[in-house]
This record gives structure tokens, sequence and C-alpha cells, in this order.
């Protein structure tokens, strides 16, 4: 009880002291008038004097001198301890010779008694209201408040917590632990017990319980047959084609196909043209053995058989396939009966617009190991073609087509073209189809 009357008393006497802002900033230091801070003075003891009277008539001990205020000279205060960073001297006329000094409010506060505050009750106690700007909570520490006391002495609910940013919660980091400590099962921890008895019952196949032995036996002979290297038919109408040109219009055809396996066929192909009203210019067939050399590459041999005058037949080899990036190309070497040695080599490429419309650039090379005159053929490169076709696939087994081909004699091979009355150079502007079954 006695501390808790010296600390009220103490309170009391501060607040007399500071109740002037002005006289808050200066008490204890300023000599400027101290007329005025003798009766300031004097009035926070006479209010101390008169609540010390009333505790000591409701039976409360107070001590003698507890009004006396704390005896500081000026002389012996040491301003360079002072933090005037915090002084507002904004009010304060010119004579008081500190307009740009700024002082603690704590300078003139009485000392706080060490003495614990515990069990005190502030519940009864007037709330002075002090002096705006006066104090300065920018250093305190609220830290270090036990949580139980300020929560169980807090009242929450006039607490505005709508302004209150619980964003800024640091949640947990787990960044920085260590699973390398933790213990984990391992596949040698899982039991391994054998099948239960169950399990070997019933049929090898579960499609055998339902449609029978004899029947699932004819559908995997079907499936061997479809999928493990069968025995297959196809053909390709690659360009059955119109050739309108000057003079004479014309015609072309190439077709090819195979019938055999995945590893070995047998493959046959036909190449010929011609104008209208005249003989066929020239015209060809194969019969080639293929087999596959690579995913996407066969191997072939076999015999040509040219079918217009002067008719010859010629030894085969070359290599059929499709290159990276989807170029088919077609090459082969021949040797006929004469000795005579000549090559050819075509490729194409699909290029998609769309799903269905699809533009095809083709070329076409003729060389020669020697002069054929009466073949019109010179040595060297002796023909070159090129063309540009655009078709529309109705279905992937039928697409109409229209384009355009360029055909060149090369040297010698020219010469004799215009000497039968043919032009080297020809533009042919096509119209065909392209078909596959």
């Amino acid at each position: 009880m006695k501390i808790r009357i010296a600390s009220l008393l103490a309170s009391v006497a501060a607040g007399s002291v500071l109740a002037s802002p002005a006289a808050a900033q200066h008490a204890g230091h300023s000599p400027a008038e101290p007329q005025q801070g003798a009766e300031a003075q004097a009035d926070a003891k006479t209010k101390c004097e008169e609540e010390a009277e009333r505790h000591r008539a409701m039976g409360h001990p107070v001590a003698d001198g507890a009004c006396e205020p704390a005896a500081q000279s000026e002389a012996a205060m040491d301003h360079s301890e002072m933090d005037h960073s915090t002084m507002d001297h904004g009010s304060m006329t010119a004579r008081d010779g500190h307009s740009s000094m700024t002082m603690p409010i704590d300078a003139a506060r009485p000392q706080a008694s060490p003495e614990s505050h515990e069990g005190m009750d502030h519940g009864s106690m007037p709330q002075g209201k002090p002096a705006e700007g006066a104090m300065d909570r920018s250093q305190m520490n609220h830290g270090e408040m036990g949580q139980a006391e300020a929560s169980s002495s807090m009242d929450h609910g006039q607490m505005d917590h709508s302004q209150m940013n619980h964003g800024q919660t640091p949640s947990q980091d787990m960044q920085g632990m260590d699973h390398s400590a933790m213990q984990m099962g391992s596949d040698a921890d899982i039991p391994l017990l054998p099948p239960p008895p169950e399990a070997g019952s019933g049929p090898a196949r579960a499609a055998v319980a339902i449609w029978g032995e004899e029947a699932m036996n004819e559908a995997r002979r079907e499936l061997v047959r479809e999928t493990d290297g069968g025995i297959r038919f196809w053909f390709q109408g690659d360009r059955l084609e119109y050739r309108a040109r000057d003079g004479k219009d014309g015609y072309l055809w190439d077709i090819q196909g195979y019938y055999g396996g995945d590893i070995d066929k047998f493959w046959f192909k036909s190449e010929g043209e011609g104008s209208f009203g005249e003989p066929i210019e020239g015209a060809e067939v194969q019969a080639l053995w293929s087999r596959a050399i690579a995913p996407f590459f066969d191997f072939q041999a076999g015999v040509r058989q040219d079918l217009t005058a002067p008719e010859r037949t010629h030894a085969v080899i070359g290599i059929q396939g499709l290159m990276p990036y989807r170029f088919e190309i077609d090459a082969a070497a021949f040797v006929s009966t004469k000795g005579d040695v000549t090559a050819r080599i075509e490729g194409e490429l699909d290029q998609r617009i769309t799903q269905r419309l699809i533009l095809q650039p083709r070329a076409e090379l003729a060389l020669s190991a020697q002069d054929i005159p009466e073949l019109g053929i010179s040595a060297g490169l002796d023909r070159i073609e090129a063309g540009l076709r655009l078709r529309y696939e109705f279905g992937r087994e039928f697409a109409p087509y229209v384009g355009v081909s360029q055909e060149w004699r090369i040297g010698d091979s020219a010469d004799y073209a215009r000497a039968v009355g043919e032009d080297p150079s020809v533009t042919n502007y096509v119209v065909g189809l392209r078909f596959w079954f």
C-alpha cells in the first residue's frame, strides 16, 4: 500500500509540473523565469500535500517529505548528454533562447521508483490526458513484455482489427529442414509373399472363359497373320496426268506397287509418256526384289525392260525410301545389254498446307556414263525435270491434283532434240490423279 500511495503522489506531482508543455520541456534546466518555476513547484507541492492529507485521513500511512521535489541545480546539469532531436520548440519565443533545441520530456520527470507495481489497482485511478506530442513511443520495446501479462490486462473488445495487417506474420520456413535424417521405408521392408492358390485357377487367358479355347486360338492366328510379318499387296498410281503444252498435248503415267512382307517384297514399277495422236515416246517396266536394310529404306535389284524402240533390257540396282524431313527418294543405276550405263534420281516432298491440301515439289535427274545417240542421250547430266503439284485428298487413297512441270535437255542431248524437231525446254501444265490401295 505504501508503494501504491508513493507512486500515486509522484504521478500527481509530475502531472502538475508538466501541466504546461513549455514547462515540461525546460523543467530542471531553464533559468529564464525562476519566479514562474518556483510558483509551479509550490503549487505542485501544495497539491501533493493535500493528497497526502487525504490519504492520512483514510488511515493510509504516508511518509513525511514524500512531496518534496527532487533538488537539482542548473549549474550541475550536463546538457551534453541530452537528446535535443525530439524537443519541439516551434511554439517557444525567441527570448527563450532555445528555439532550435529539442529536449526529451524524460528530463523533466522525477525518477520513477524502482519498486514493483505488481498488485496495484490502476482501474480506479483517473487517467490523465497526456500532453500532445510530449511522449515519444518510437523507442519503446514492447517485444519484452510478457505475453501472459499483456494478454490478461488488455481489453480487446474495443480494438479495431480492420487496420491490422496480419499478412505480415512470417510463416514457417521449411527450406532449412534436413530431410536426410528422416527414416524412410525401403523396398526390403515390403513383405514378399507367394501368390494365393486361387491365382493359378481358371484358364490362362480370361477371354477363354467367355469365348472358348477354339475361338480364341483362331483369333490369335488371325492376329499373327495381320500384324506379324504378314503378306500384303499395295498399289499406287503416283502420277496419272494430262499435260497441256505448246504443240500437241501429252500424257504421263508413273505407277508402282509391291507384294510381300515387311522384309522382303516383290516390287514392280512402270513409267511412260507420249503425245496424243502419236506413238508412245518412251515406256518401261521394272521387276525388282526389294529387301529392307533400314527402318525406312529398301535395297532393290532386278530388271528393267524398255517397251519402245529400240527395245533394250537393263539390270537394275538401287535404293528407295524415306529420308529425314520426309524426303522420298528413289535412286537407281541401269546397265543395258549393250553395255550402256545410265542412272536416274527422283525426289519429292509432301508439304501439308492443311490435313487434306498438300503441296508437292518434285525433281528428277537423268545421267549417263556415255553418249547414246540412238536414244538421244548425252554423257553426263542428260535431263532435268522439276515440278510443283497441289493436290487435295478427298480420302488418303484418292487425291486429284494440278500443277506445272518444266523439262530441260542438257548438253548434246539438247542438240539431239533440236535435230528431230523437238524443243529442248518444255513447260507442261498438268492435271492428274494420285491414288493407292
